[in-house]
């Protein structure tokens, strides 16, 4: 299952943006609270409960500074994906981001879990538009 978010605009540099997407602690700040359930995280790992949907657990697989963050499964997940973060300079104060989700689900997981996951990258995209 491949999930593309719309193209965001935020207003700020692409160093600024990459500086917040590309340390997991942040992550909590994009991720809708109302959904999202002990949430914890380093630098390079997190993981958080999701109503209805169990515990996820996240890793960064691949840094380019300014650029990209890719962010994997972490252990105990039982599906693969990725979840890629890609910023794209404007000018000094715009800074376009799109986020790409693929996931390995059975057909069954995919039917429950295609609307909450399009739902997280929507929101992600939203409000990441909000870093200044």
């Amino acid at each position: 299952m491949d999930i593309e978010s719309r193209v965001g605009q935020i207003k700020a540099s692409e160093e600024r943006v990459y500086e917040l997407i590309s340390d997991l602690n942040n992550l909590k700040d994009f991720v809708p609270p109302e959904n999202v359930k002990e949430f914890v995280a380093d630098t390079d790992s997190c993981s958080f409960s999701v109503d209805k949907m169990g515990t996820f657990a996240m890793k960064v697989v691949e840094r380019e500074p300014n650029k990209l963050v890719k962010i994997g499964n972490g252990e105990g997940m039982p599906f693969k994906f990725n979840l890629w973060v890609q910023l794209k300079s404007v000018n000094e104060t715009d800074t376009r981001v799109k986020v790409t989700l693929k996931a390995d689900l059975n057909p069954m997981l995919k039917m429950m879990a295609k609307k909450p996951l399009t739902q997280f990258v929507a929101t992600l995209v939203d409000r990441m538009e909000t870093i200044k």
